[in-house]
């Protein structure tokens, strides 16, 4: 059973990195798109649907075989896993962060420029290469 419960983590993990690469990467294209225009709410429904029908259950699916992962495993006390969850944890606030965001664009009441956006994009890359260090070299 752990085996396939590894398989669906891991498959989770792929779809949830996937959309937080891809929506801060729309949130860029869409501050340039005038308010109201056809383009602008083509990326409303965009990121809505990908925020919604990927992102959060692939999140949610992440969480549940993270947790039965560590349960099967005995993992808690391991100091590679306190670290790495630390880093899930920052990924899941930064997960919240851009629904905000998206619910922003939603209405209409981005304030946000290009720049935040492009920089916002890096933080999953950043948190995603310290989990994959914790886990598969378990420096401590």
């Amino acid at each position: 059973m752990f085996v396939w419960i590894k398989v669906f983590h891991v498959l989770a993990i792929i779809s949830w990195m996937a959309g937080l690469l891809y929506l801060p990467r729309l949130f860029v294209y869409h501050v340039e798109a005038t308010r109201g225009s056809i383009q602008s709410e083509t990326f409303k429904i965009m990121e809505r649907r990908l925020y919604r029908a990927i992102m959060t259950p692939a999140m949610v699916l992440a969480w549940a075989t993270g947790i039965a992962l560590i349960w099967y495993g005995g993992f808690i006390s391991d100091g590679w896993l306190q670290a790495k969850l630390v880093f899930v944890m920052v990924l899941t606030a930064s997960h919240f962060h851009m629904g905000r965001l998206r619910r922003s664009f939603g209405d209409d009441t981005n304030i946000k420029p290009q720049r935040y956006f492009r920089i916002l994009n890096e933080l999953p890359t950043v948190l995603m290469v310290g989990i994959v260090i914790f886990v598969i070299a378990k420096p401590f």
